[in-house]
């Protein structure tokens, strides 16, 4: 399995690749208004590439329960200087080209060191996505999967990667009392009409990347029901993204532990998501990750010996 990001190509048989969290936002539910100011939110990408990043996600507009839209002018208002930034220092943590020309072979196999991060944003905008893709991002994550319907004729032209989640309403709603006769099955039927709009519209199948939605429209039980059957997701034949770093059925497991305090249960989420059969987890603690997925990765592969 690959997923073709421009001109990158991320080998995800290999290992489970990580993708660090950067919310250039002053209210996300976990870390809003820590890295607002670009400054801070270019010296975190920067030090999550060094913590071993496969990707960096920038968002720009928070999804959390209750959180309302953001005006695309001012969504690029806060990417644009992180991304010229990171754009101009690609050893460290940035883009570089679009096609990834100078960047050395995947993964950085004979340079002696790791491949840049590649640079993903999140949002539902189509003129955010443009605008991301043109100062040189990979990869598009759309938690909405395709509400603009400019999204996927825009990131196909591209060539970058289109992340498509699940999500039952919008962040100001999905949270009002979600149902489902089976959260999986209706998760993944879902998930199988959205890939299929975006390869109408342009978007190659190598690019495509689906999420569950973990906590976007879904009870305690729901997202535990996700991560427990990942496996029939997988069968959409496209890799799958998980996000359940610090999220609050985490925390509702814990005894409504604050934020600050779900790093095991996190690492457990992502220990168990990536032996479902997760490509990708999104996280907020990347190191930690790091370390629990060479593992989680080494055994899993003495098992398919």
């Amino acid at each position: 399995m690959i997923l073709r990001c421009r001109g990158r190509v991320l080998d995800l048989s290999t290992r489970t690749r990580v993708m660090g969290i950067v919310n250039v936002t002053p209210d996300s539910f976990s870390d809003g208004g820590r890295y607002l100011e670009p400054g801070a939110a270019i010296a975190r990408c920067r030090e999550l590439a060094a913590q071993g990043a496969d990707l960096l996600d920038l968002g720009a507009e928070s999804t959390r329960p209750g959180s309302q839209p953001v005006p695309a002018a001012e969504q690029i208002r806060r990417l644009e200087p992180v991304l010229r930034a990171l754009a101009e220092r690609p050893d460290e943590a940035g883009t570089g080209r679009p096609d990834g020309a100078g960047m050395g072979r995947p993964d950085g196999a004979g340079t002696g060191r790791p491949e840049a991060a590649l640079i993903s944003v999140d949002t539902r905008s189509a003129e955010v996505a443009a605008r991301a893709l043109e100062l040189g991002a990979h990869m598009i994550n759309d938690v909405s999967a395709l509400s603009d319907p400019e999204m996927a004729p825009v990131v196909g032209a591209s060539g970058a990667a289109l992340v498509l989640m699940h999500m039952r309403g919008t962040p100001a709603t999905m949270q009002d009392d979600p149902r489902y006769d089976d959260v999986a099955r209706e998760a993944a039927a879902w998930l199988r009409e959205r890939l299929a709009v975006a390869r109408a519209a342009g978007v190659a199948e190598e690019c495509l990347a689906v999420d569950p939605g973990i906590g976007f429209g879904k009870k305690v039980a729901h997202s535990l029901e996700l991560l427990a059957r990942l496996d029939e997701l997988a069968r959409l034949g496209r890799p799958v993204l998980v996000g359940a770093s610090r999220k609050r059925f985490l925390g509702a497991l814990l005894g409504e532990e604050p934020v600050e305090r779900r790093l095991e249960a996190s690492l457990a989420a992502a220990v168990i998501a990536a032996w479902s059969g997760a490509a990708i987890v999104r996280v907020h603690d990347v190191v930690e990750t790091v370390r629990v997925l060479r593992v989680t990765d080494a055994v899993r592969a003495a098992r398919r010996a």
